[in-house]
């Protein structure tokens, strides 16, 4: 049986040792997946049990920035799982930030992105509303750095408006409708990571790089002569 790496990130905004209801469903997630393939390594980690600072397209800070910690586990798992509770009706700061960070991936010089080849889903919690548009532009983003987004890899949970009763308090037996979301997503997750296994991705985007590059220089080039002629003839102006 192909073994499998899958990395849960816990994107909740709380600190250890306080209980994570992001976790919990998290948890019920990985157990499935385990269920589904035997073969599977999961871990799961929380991202403010490190030291990450903010950033954006930078994949190393430096100053004990632990985010290299982080992207080093996301690069070599198969499966990809983004973790985050609803806030004020989007993605907490938590899980933004990850996916700030995450832009970095796209700025090397390498054939294909790192996220190649590794398929994403993500889990949701709150109250209220939010959790089609979390998973919607958190998908999205994933997709842009290169993940393989197997169809309905959202498991989301979402409580009564208003102050209330989180998930670990009030769930006491998964809906059939969360159920169904959690057996969809372990069992396309799984099939997905099997397939780019045995049929990766081969594009090579290095020469249409190499395209750009030269483009973006000539262009300056040529704007810097431009900005040259437009100096000279003001001070012949004057």
């Amino acid at each position: 049986m192909e073994k499998l790496k899958a990395l849960v990130l816990n994107c909740t905004i709380k600190y250890r040792p306080e209980v994570s209801n992001t976790e919990a469903l998290a948890q019920i997630l990985i157990d499935r997946l385990k269920d589904v393939h035997q073969n599977l390594e999961v871990e799961m980690l929380r991202v403010t049990d490190y030291n990450v600072k903010f950033g954006g397209a930078i994949n190393d800070m430096g100053h004990g920035d632990e985010w290299p910690v982080i992207l080093k586990k996301i690069k070599a798992c198969d499966i990809f799982i983004m973790a985050m509770p609803i806030w004020m009706g989007v993605r907490c700061s938590v899980g933004q930030m990850v996916i700030e960070r995450l832009d970095g991936t796209t700025k090397g010089d390498g054939a294909q992105f790192p996220l190649y080849n590794t398929v994403a889903g993500v889990v949701v919690t709150g109250n209220e509303d939010g959790a089609h548009d979390v998973a919607a532009n958190t998908l999205y983003n994933l997709a842009h750095f290169g993940c393989t987004i197997p169809p309905n890899t959202d498991v989301y949970w979402v409580g009564d408006a208003g102050p209330g009763a989180s998930f670990i308090e009030a769930h006491g037996g998964l809906s059939p409708y969360v159920q169904r979301n959690i057996e969809m997503t372990a069992q396309n997750l799984i099939h997905g990571a099997l397939m780019l296994k045995k049929m990766p991705y081969t594009i090579d985007i290095r020469p249409i790089m190499t395209k750009m590059k030269l483009q973006m220089h000539v262009k300056k080039r040529v704007m810097q002569e431009a900005t040259m002629q437009l100096k000279e003839g003001l001070s012949a102006i004057k």
